[in-house]
């Protein structure tokens, strides 16, 4: 065996491949009770790609039920299936997105079809790769390591796969949490989709560094990273989809999980949107509030942000950080030292709304006292929502974030309906139940949505109001906020907005 200068480990035998193994599925220790099984496993390396459904099939032509056909789940971009037990056999392979509402194997569109033969104690690794209107299919074969054969539990095994397609090429440098770069060591120079021969190395803390090939600028540096079990472990190399500008991120795949390593230090993003209405327990705000970081002082992060509108995304470095609103015309404070956190390489909206309550002093339930048919006293409450942007770049479907900022009793459950040209609200298969300042998700397909907003009040169904949304290939994912609307004909109307902005403006 050969010692790694300064790390205190040492190479064996190369394997080409690793095992990937997920515990809730079939273990990677090879066929213990002498079965002759195999695994396949599917990881989606496509940024702009939806789901990946894996078939496998023992026979196209055959029906019959003691032949094995299995769609498996579908697998999003940077993580994997884990592996999926099989006989060893010869298999039919076919890869596919869904394109409508049925996710059975006839009505998906497939992008892949072949044959693969599943070895005993061996994982076919099955990668989809690159611009998914013209996907990469790559194959490995990898044969299963027992761990149970080290001679020395304090080791892990190590290995790394290239998804990055960096035009400078990659040099992997490690240290131990406690060095700088100054100490670390050079361990691989992985090419675009190669995965690095097998290395060993003592259970500890350690820190990653990426660099361009034969340069000592740092692009990536990781937080440490435990390894902390005698297991094989796959850093996966890929691009960096997230709001900081440095190019890499780092997955780590265990026998167990998939854990995403941002770049250590990383910026952050976040823009506000102001859903303020204008109230009489508020005289002097006109609409427009300034945003103040850490306290309030004469420059304020966001100035002059009137009602219905989203700000510029702001860059900040990541943190914990106070919010402070005054109104923009005189100073008068709205709120003081609001939470928001930021965290390393994501972008958050900060929704700002009010929240009008009756109030009980006390505490017998009746907020009439005197039997007018009029609420004594109201007060209010300026509340924000912070919510974690979606920045994913699927092509074929897009996540909606739907947000219900009608502060009323009456309507306090919202029925969201995305009703196609072929549908009507009874028959639509896109709909969501939305409650007051509590986001709801759903994921559509491109399509041209006819959008209802469906209440009941007094027993009766009450369309609030309606609105288009068409969804291509460009476009990003969403935001639907329902609000309150003077202008509206109905007093409602709904707001549709990117949930990820080009340009941001640094801090």
């Amino acid at each position: 065996m050969s010692y790694i200068p300064g790390i205190s480990a040492f190479i064996r035998t190369p394997l080409t491949l690793t095992s990937l193994c997920v515990a809730t599925l079939a273990g990677c220790g090879g066929s213990s009770d002498g079965e002759s099984v195999g695994y396949i496993n599917l990881y989606n390396a496509s940024a702009n790609a939806p789901g990946i459904f894996l078939t496998l099939d023992e026979d196209l032509e055959n029906d019959d039920d003691d032949e094995f056909e299995n769609t498996y789940a579908s697998v999003t971009y940077a993580d994997a299936s884990g592996n999926y037990e099989l006989d060893t056999n010869n298999y039919y392979i076919e890869l596919a997105w869904q394109d409508e509402d049925s996710s059975d194997r006839d009505d998906l569109e497939k992008i892949y079809e072949d044959q693969i033969e599943i070895s005993k104690d061996e994982i076919k690794f099955v990668v989809v790769a690159e611009d998914f209107q013209a996907p990469k299919i790559l194959t490995y074969d990898i044969p299963v390591i027992d761990d149970d054969d080290d001679d020395d539990d304090e080791l892990f095994n190590l290995r790394l796969l290239n998804m990055h397609d960096w035009s400078a090429g990659v040099d992997v440098y490690l240290s131990k949490s406690d060095e700088t770069f100054n100490e670390a060591v050079l361990i691989a120079s992985p090419a675009y989709t190669e995965l690095t021969e097998n290395q060993k190395f003592d259970q500890d803390d350690y820190i990653f560094y990426l660099t361009s090939a034969g340069s000592d600028e740092v692009l990536y540096q990781s937080d440490e990273i435990a390894y902390s079990y005698s297991s094989q472990y796959v850093m996966v190399i890929r691009q960096n989809p997230g709001v900081d500008k440095a190019p890499f991120v780092l997955d780590k795949v265990s026998n167990s999980n998939i854990v995403a390593y941002e770049p250590d230090g990383a910026k952050a993003n976040f823009r506000v949107f102001n859903g303020l209405q204008s109230h009489e327990l508020l005289p002097n705000y006109q609409e427009s509030f300034d945003l103040h970081l850490d306290g309030v002082d004469d420059s304020p992060e966001i100035s002059a942000l009137g009602l219905g509108e989203f700000s510029e995304t702001i860059v900040m470095a990541h943190g914990d950080y106070s919010v402070d609103l005054t109104i923009s015309e005189n100073g008068e404070s709205i709120i003081q030292n609001h939470l928001l956190t930021l965290n390393e390489n994501q972008e958050k909206t900060v929704f700002f709304y009010l929240l009008e309550e009756d109030v009980d002093h006390d505490g017998d339930g009746d907020v009439d006292e005197d039997g007018d048919g009029i609420v004594d006293e109201i007060e209010i409450t300026v509340n924000s929502l912070v919510v974690n942007n979606n920045i994913g770049e699927s092509i074929y479907d897009h996540d909606i974030q739907i947000i219900h900022f009608i502060d009323n009793d009456d309507i306090s459950i919202v029925n969201f309906y995305f009703v196609r040209n072929d549908e009507m609200i009874d028959t639509a298969d896109n709909k969501r139940i939305v409650s007051f300042a509590d986001p709801e998700t759903i994921t559509l397909l491109n399509n041209t949505y006819t959008v209802y907003a469906v209440a009941t009040v007094d027993s009766s169904d009450l369309i609030l109001t309606t609105t288009k949304l068409t969804l291509t290939e460009e476009s990003k994912n969403q935001f639907i906020l329902l609000e309150e609307d003077a202008d509206s004909p109905t007093g409602y109307s709904m707001v549709i907005a990117d949930q990820k902005e080009e340009s941001a403006t640094p801090e």
